[in-house]
């Protein structure tokens, strides 16, 4: 009743603000004949002490007020400087109403506003933007008041809707410019925290379920702000965060958003399958005309819960736990339409896609996705996407507890990895794989993408990485004498052929990378299941059949000695990485150099031209005694990760890229939508 009155008055006290027009037609034009003499630079509440509560119940009309910021020129926003002051001070004033329809009004005027003096500010005028918006003097106050009133609508028994439009000023503030650190006014933000106020969204069930998405994305967009300059109060509370509830409550807002990436991913492959050879054809010949952002449009919308997933990991050892918190799949809504979430394309009903008897976990979810995304990284958008992900993976492997829980043997998930179609093979992903531990699933991962991206525009820095994760992982396992059961042959040939390819592309490769230091990687790899294999392989088999490979693939080795050797002796730019190489292939050689007489002398006395695998591993196993190997240093160390300053350009663009794509979204959804009030004008 009381929302039905609410709107009946903005129509009927809307005669008040003029006095003499019972027009329809100028009632409706009323609220911009108001923004006019605004711009003007004159006060229409002279002589009615009723305008700003009448002014508040008009439906705003943020459009408007944008497109004559647009006008302006710099001394005609100095000028009107005041009355722009005085039009924020009563806006936040407004939120300390009850009436729900005057608070949609006035958090939309304010994100006007802001949007308005951005554009203008951040142009080419040179004004400070605290100064236009709220004034010097009163920024403190103003600001303070504005955040509290925000924090106890979010907090408060307030309707999400309100909640909703609450986060959605928030994200409008915090994307109003490109590079979130210039963003001066966000100093406001870190004196008066919100971050309880998300924390409480996020670890509420019913709250998370239409808001966790963008309290999630609001949180990590802070996090970024000067985040290597000064201290920034929401990546220390995010770093001690110890309530479970909430860290669960993050997990989830990032498991449901990749999930349904997943299902959309598999539903659109299983459609594709199984429309047959025309149906393939067709969507074969649609591609060519598609651009490139349409097709990595889904991936690049990604990026925002990405993001959030590596602060959470990389800041709080706590959130580890939520990776392997284990439950049964189910099908559930998605987070509501936020601005990590496309638009344009619903999601497919996948409820056929997923075995729902399977248990599953955020870790697994994560795999599934990185198996999706790192197929196709020819375009920028899926590069980087990749890229984060390795590097979130990079983190997870770094982290004891972590790799504990991935190697237990009591902890088995059925993590589904898709494969991109190749010449050799079709796109698949294999559903009768056992459950696992899932440090399987990401040896795995790695295997197949050291396999499936060899090209002459090698993904280097990727590559590295990806060696990088093995590395962590075989680090692991030696320290703790964990043995794995795993296919490890199946590595051992993933990474020769690197270097086989390596090899084969010399010329091309030496003038872009430092193809020394990524085969020195390879070969460490080996290295450490000489030195070390037999505290972590799983059977003194296993320990043979490495032994197996290095002699059956020997050509490989030498050739890459005699590379590594030819550089290390002249003045190039290689010259200090290929010495390295040469002195870390000294076992590997060693090795060869002392079975291949052995294998040759038992052939002969034999009589024989060509040996089995049998024979030639008899013949190994008897002849480890008279073996003589280097030991070599700092086989099991690497150099732990750090975001600065290797990392500190990539996230300062993918940052700029998430802030750009949440401003152009938060516009159409917060902004510039009559949706909010029309809940309260129907109620």
């Amino acid at each position: 009743m009381a929302g039905k009155q609410q709107a009946g008055a903005a129509v009927d006290r809307g005669s008040l603000l003029r006095r003499g027009s019972h027009s329809k037609k100028a009632l409706k034009e009323k609220i911009v004949q108001i923004y006019e003499a605004f711009f003007r630079g004159e006060d229409p509440s002279t002589g009615n002490p009723n305008f700003w509560d009448e002014l508040f119940l008009l439906k705003v009309n943020t459009q408007y007020i944008e497109s004559e910021f647009d006008k302006l020129s710099g001394e005609q926003l100095v000028e009107l400087m005041e009355t722009i002051n005085n039009l924020f001070y009563k806006c936040v004033e407004a939120l300390k109403q009850e009436s729900p329809i005057r608070i949609i009004n006035a958090i939309q005027t304010i994100c006007a506003l802001i949007r308005g003096v951005f554009q203008k500010c951040v142009g080419n005028y040179g004004f400070d933007v605290i100064n236009i918006l709220v004034g010097f003097d009163s920024a403190e106050s103003v600001l303070q008041n504005l955040i509290d009133r925000l924090n106890n609508i979010l907090t408060l028994d307030y309707s999400p809707t309100l909640k909703s439009l609450a986060l959605g000023l928030m994200l409008v503030l915090v994307t109003a410019t490109d590079n979130i650190s210039q963003n001066t006014v966000l100093e406001y933000i870190m004196m008066n925290s919100v971050f309880e106020s998300l924390i409480q969204i996020i670890g509420n069930i019913s709250l998370r379920q239409r808001l966790g998405g963008e309290a999630v994305l609001l949180l990590t967009i802070l996090v970024q702000y000067r985040k290597h300059e000064a201290a920034n109060p929401y990546i220390v509370k995010l770093s001690i965060l110890d309530d479970e509830l909430a860290l669960t409550g993050f997990a989830q807002v990032i498991s449901g958003s990749l999930l349904e990436y997943n299902q959309q991913y598999q539903s659109k492959t299983t459609e594709t399958e199984s429309g047959g050879f025309f149906a393939a054809l067709t969507n074969m010949v649609g591609n060519m005309f598609i651009g490139e952002e349409a097709k990595s449009e889904i991936v690049k919308t990604n990026d925002s819960i990405l993001l959030a997933l590596y602060e959470a990991i990389h800041l709080n050892r706590n959130f580890i736990t939520t990776l392997t918190h284990s439950h049964t799949q189910t099908v559930v809504a998605p987070p509501s339409p936020g601005p990590e979430t496309p638009t344009s394309s619903p999601p497919e009903p996948t409820s056929q896609v997923t075995d729902i008897s399977q248990p599953t976990n955020l870790l697994v979810t994560f795999l599934e996705y990185c198996s999706v995304v790192g197929q196709d990284i020819k375009d920028v958008s899926r590069y980087n996407n990749t890229r984060l992900c390795l590097i979130i993976l990079t983190c997870i492997v770094e982290d004891q507890y972590a790799n504990s829980l991935m190697h237990d043997v009591n902890m088995n998930f059925h993590v589904p990895l898709h494969r991109m179609p190749m010449r050799h093979r079709k796109g698949s992903v294999d559903k009768k794989l056992p459950s696992r531990p899932l440090a399987s699933a990401v040896l795995d991962l790695m295997v197949e993408f050291v396999m499936s991206h060899m090209m002459k525009n090698l993904p280097f820095e990727l590559y590295s990485k990806c060696l990088g994760i093995i590395h962590r992982i075989l680090c692991y396992q030696k320290k703790c004498r964990v043995r794995l059961q795993y296919p490890w042959k199946e590595l051992w040939t993933a990474t020769i052929n690197l270097v086989k390819f390596l090899l084969s592309n010399e010329t091309y490769l030496v003038k872009k990378h430092d193809i020394f230091q990524l085969s020195t990687r390879v070969v460490n790899i080996f290295n450490l299941f000489i030195t070390y294999g037999d505290t972590f392989l799983p059977t003194p088999n296993s320990y043979d059949e490495l032994y197996y490979e290095i002699i059956r693939m020997h050509h490989i080795f030498d050739n890459l000695y005699s590379m590594a050797l030819r550089y290390s002796n002249s003045e190039g730019q290689w010259k200090e990485s290929a010495v390295r190489l040469t002195n870390a292939v000294v076992n590997i050689r060693g090795i060869v150099n002392h079975f291949t007489p052995k294998l040759d002398s038992w052939s002969a006395s034999q009589h024989l031209s060509s040996l089995t695998e049998e024979q030639v591993l008899n013949v190994v196993r008897s002849n480890y005694d008279s073996l003589t190997l280097k030991m070599q240093d700092s086989l099991d160390q690497f150099e732990r990760y750090a975001e600065k300053p290797k990392e500190t350009a990539f996230f300062l663009q993918l940052v700029r890229g998430i802030v750009g794509d949440v401003r152009q979204t938060a516009v159409e959804k917060y902004v510039h939508s009559s949706e909010f009030l029309q809940e309260f004008i129907a109620a």
